[in-house]
């Protein structure tokens, strides 16, 4: 029971803390410069690659075997890619709207990146399943990819000239179905070795997707120069420290 409740919290602060950090730091200081975006998504799209195919894939691999692991990848990519489809995506949004469409705009959203947060909780609580040390390493790559997102949100209701604590706030809520998804996915991945193994799979596949889909073409859109290729490359190198050094 113990152990559902840490990865529930891992979870939480995965969530509240990443978006809630990217809203606050667009409310205090502005919208980053393009270089900056560009470096922070591609360190996390690096982090999240070297992840899944160093640690997540080959445990679970080794705990259930290919067909499992295979299964679960190909399912993780169709859950996320639904929940994608079904959600709006998010941009930096800049130019003279009016105030409503501003905080509409910030809303959907923090909409989107709500529901986009539940499978990447699950991703989480099926890691922690496995083991502490791989939660926790999943729960930071996501919490670094959470920060853009909870800019993207926060940058329409600052246009909009809302308080920055509102801001702040409406971007922590954002991440809290994080934890609902942690909570789930530690569930499901302690029923047994082949459910781990699909559960472990289904992260890695969530985490490729989140990265293909959003991550580099964003890091790319975003680049000066190769700003995005450096980020994608350091980020890459910082997975395989987490992964062998945890």
């Amino acid at each position: 029971m113990q152990a559902l409740l840490d990865a529930a919290i891992v979870g939480l602060v995965a969530g509240v803390v990443g978006t809630g950090i990217g809203a606050l730091a667009t409310a205090t200081a502005g919208t980053p410069s393009r270089r900056s975006l560009s470096i922070m998504m591609g360190i996390a799209g690096g982090v999240m690659l070297s992840l899944v195919f160093l640690d997540l894939i080959p445990e679970a691999v080794e705990i259930g075997g290919h067909g499992y692991a295979i299964g679960g990848f190909i399912l993780g990519v169709g859950a996320t890619g639904i929940v994608d489809l079904l959600t709006p995506h998010f941009h930096f949004i800049s130019g003279d709207c009016e105030r409503a469409r501003f905080i509409r705009a910030g809303i959907l959203t923090g909409i989107g990146i709500a529901m986009h947060n539940l499978p990447e909780g699950l991703a989480i609580g099926a890691s922690y399943a496995h083991g502490s040390s791989l939660g926790f390493s999943v729960a930071l790559t996501i919490a670094l990819h959470n920060i853009p997102e909870g800019m993207a949100m926060a940058a329409p209701m600052c246009a909009a000239k809302l308080d920055p604590a509102r801001v702040a706030m409406w971007g922590a809520l954002a991440g809290l179905p994080m934890a609902v998804g942690a909570l789930i996915g530690a569930i499901v991945g302690t029923v047994s070795s082949a459910v781990l193994s699909v559960c472990l799979g289904f992260a890695g596949g969530a985490m490729v997707f989140i990265t293909a889909d959003e991550l580099i073409p964003d890091a790319q859109e975003f680049a000066v120069g190769h700003s995005g290729t450096f980020g994608i490359v350091l980020g890459a190198l910082a997975g395989m420290i987490l992964v062998y050094a945890l």
